[in-house]
């Protein structure tokens, strides 16, 4: 029998989100709506392991955040505040709902924690604070910054909320286009730095359940179903991406009888939703490439010639020197190593920094029988990885290239 206690943790992944966001539309502060979620957790955990969870669990918890909301604003004495108590008084029923009857206010506030006058940090802070429940401390673990100085972004993100005049809704039809992007990138931004880094890993499964609940408010939208399928295909690798001594595996050497049936089906499933719509975004070609991975049992029988023709199509739709990095070194699969090579030359000035430049142009010279040039190349990505486990792959092949004496 599932305890009290236990009912609440499983609540409040999606229980949190919600009630904070229908206690920023009813009390336009993000500070106050957060403590009135915390507040309400908190009296569930000692009220219901005594007196019996509620029939309707989430109704209960929104109405002791939203009782503790008007408790906290009777005790201001500010004109404003007054007014707020006011419509705050008038914009609910005093009965409990049902859970189903509470509004569902989080796309509202997706679009408000990554609004285009926020700069990106304070877009995913927000995001991980106000949608993800996480405390400023975890966040600041996960970013690798000092907890005051996440605290510092949150607040001033806050601030730029309350009085910049950012509005809490989801942007009429005409704005959509313009400001989805912002959404999509955010999350795809949390998953992936969850992704790269195995002790934060809660960051990538966050990513995909507020990727699920965008697909669940805006089923409609294409390129927000291409999102929850690149990241399922890639979540699905996740146990074969490195070993037991925690070493990294190449996805062309990575046990596929590890790899997540479920999720992979799932993404695959999505893809093919999303593209039938007619409207091919750069997420939803990512993901066909995925897929395109996922469909070799055999990494010997992946089709290159398809990928490569997939990034063709992204190039076009997303051009940047990643993508061409990525579709030269499909064509390397596809073609040989030297075909690849000399696309490289091109992308040494915009990616000079990015240590996957200096692997890929490695692996391509790797294969095609030159160790020495591959080994100045793989020094040159050591010097850039940023994780431990990339940089003890690349020694690894730094080692096997270069000539013993």
């Amino acid at each position: 029998m599932t305890s009290p206690e236990e009912l609440l943790a499983g609540l409040y992944a999606d229980g949190w989100s919600r009630i904070v966001a229908v206690m920023v539309r009813l009390t336009r502060d993000m500070d106050l709506a957060e403590e009135c979620a915390q507040e309400a957790f908190a009296k569930a955990l000692v009220s219901w392991p005594a007196s019996g969870v509620p029939d309707q669990p989430l109704a209960w918890l929104t109405t002791a955040a939203r009782n503790h909301g008007l408790d906290r604003l009777r005790r201001a004495r500010t004109e404003a505040a007054k007014l707020r108590e006011v419509a705050l008084s008038d914009s609910s029923p005093p009965d409990f709902p049902a859970d189903g009857d509470i509004p569902d206010e989080r796309l509202e506030l997706m679009f408000t924690c990554c609004h285009p006058s926020l700069n990106l940090d304070a877009q995913v802070a927000l995001t991980l604070r106000s949608l993800a429940g996480m405390s400023t401390a975890e966040i600041a673990r996960a970013f690798l910054v000092p907890e005051k100085t996440m605290g510092q972004r949150l607040f001033r993100a806050k601030q730029k909320v309350a009085h910049a005049g950012i509005p809490f809704r989801v942007p009429p039809a005409h704005l959509l286009p313009e400001r989805l992007p912002a959404v999509l990138h955010v999350l795809y931004l949390l998953f992936t730095q969850g992704y790269g880094d195995p002790a934060h890993a809660r960051l990538s499964l966050e990513a995909i359940r507020l990727a699920r609940v965008l697909c669940a408010l805006m089923p409609d939208e294409p390129e927000a179903l291409g999102l929850l399928a690149l990241m399922l295909l890639h979540e699905a690798r996740r146990a074969a991406r490195f070993d037991d001594a925690g070493d990294l595996v190449t996805l062309e050497e990575q046990d596929r009888a590890r790899w997540d049936a479920a999720r992979t089906a799932e993404g695959a499933a999505l893809v093919e939703r999303a593209l039938r719509r007619g409207r091919a975004g750069a997420f939803q070609i990512q993901a066909a490439i995925a897929a395109v991975h996922a469909s070799a049992n055999d990494p010997a029988r992946t089709d290159w010639a398809q990928i490569v023709g997939l990034y063709d199509h992204l190039a076009r739709l997303a051009p940047s020197p990643v993508v061409d990095l990525n579709r030269a070194a499909a064509l390397g699969m596809a073609h040989g190593p030297e075909a690849a090579l000399p696309l490289l030359d091109a992308l040494d000035e915009p990616l000079r920094d990015y240590y996957l430049l200096h692997a890929t142009r490695a692996d391509l010279l790797r294969r095609a029988g030159r160790p020495d040039a591959a080994a100045g190349s793989y020094e040159a990505a050591l010097a850039l990885a940023p994780t431990e486990a990339e940089r003890r792959f690349l020694r690894g092949r730094l080692c096997a290239s270069t000539p013993r004496r």
